[in-house]
């Protein structure tokens, strides 16, 4: 039997791709100066920043992802962000990193079960 946690929470994660290390490098600086905070400021409980490590088979020249997850209170309070704070959050970077600098960002959306 699985533990059913009392307070199951929202997450929303965004894992990005790359096909510049300087581009990836300038995405990570940006979010720890400031994008991750502002989105714990706009509603967010927390932010992670997760920097994955390319596996021994990745291809020559292969860049490692990048993943940030965010956990919300309910699937309201991340509705209430998404349609609210998120709108100039998402406008900034998309500015900063569109698609023609070689940038793909994959957004998920869970309850987070359990977390121990």
């Amino acid at each position: 039997m699985g533990h059913v946690p009392s307070n199951p929470q929202f997450l929303y994660s965004v894992r990005s791709t790359f096909t510049s290390a300087a581009v990836r490098a300038e995405f990570i600086a940006w979010l720890r100066d400031g994008h991750l905070a502002d989105v714990v400021k706009a509603g967010a409980l927390d932010a992670e920043l997760v920097e994955f490590e390319l596996a021994a088979e990745a291809p020559a020249g292969a860049i490692a992802d990048v993943e940030t997850r965010y956990h919300f209170a309910s699937r309201a309070a991340f509705d209430a962000y998404a349609n609210g704070p998120a709108i100039p959050l998402r406008a900034e970077g998309a500015a900063k990193f569109p698609p023609s600098r070689g940038m793909v960002m994959t957004r998920g959306f869970a309850t987070s079960a359990l977390r121990v």
